[in-house]
């Protein structure tokens, strides 16, 4: 009779526990802004680059098109984020953050912050750095590129 691999004995299996309970954590926290993981996501590729087209936005955070407008909705109707047409085609537009949108970023990077430091602090400083790395090292050879958003 075949063995049957146990769920724990996958490296996924255990990858997945932590990334659950470090973003079901940070969900909370950020709820509290009146934000989700995705919306902050949204904003914090925004503060570099705006004013952007929604194109763009889409291409650095590996969205698609879609799912961007659908993120610009809900952040307009929140008065975080704004739309401005182009003046040389009607039909595009850019975004960008409002005075509020703007300053809710600073207050959303320090939950992220803490959010790190509580979950990971029980590592060594040597183990967190041997973790990002792995985790970066995974990424690149797998050509993750795509922002988790959920």
């Amino acid at each position: 009779m075949t063995s049957i691999s146990e769920l724990t004995d996958h490296t996924g299996y255990w990858m997945r526990m932590v990334s659950n309970a470090v973003s079901q954590e940070f969900a909370r926290k950020v709820a509290g802004e009146d934000v989700t993981v995705a919306e902050w996501s949204f904003m914090r590729g925004l503060y570099d680059l705006e004013p952007t087209p929604p194109s763009v936005l889409a291409e650095r955070m590996g969205m698609t098109k879609g799912a961007i407008s659908k993120l610009a909705e809900r952040l307009v109707a929140k008065g975080l984020v704004e739309r401005a047409e182009s003046q040389q085609d009607k039909r595009a537009h850019s975004l960008s953050l409002t005075t509020e949108g703007r300053t809710k970023i600073p207050v959303l990077a320090s939950l992220a912050d803490e959010n790190d430091a509580e979950f990971f602090g029980v590592l060594t400083r040597e183990e967190h750095e041997t973790l990002d790395h792995i985790l970066k090292i995974l990424a690149e050879r797998r050509g993750l590129k795509a922002t988790p958003v959920d």
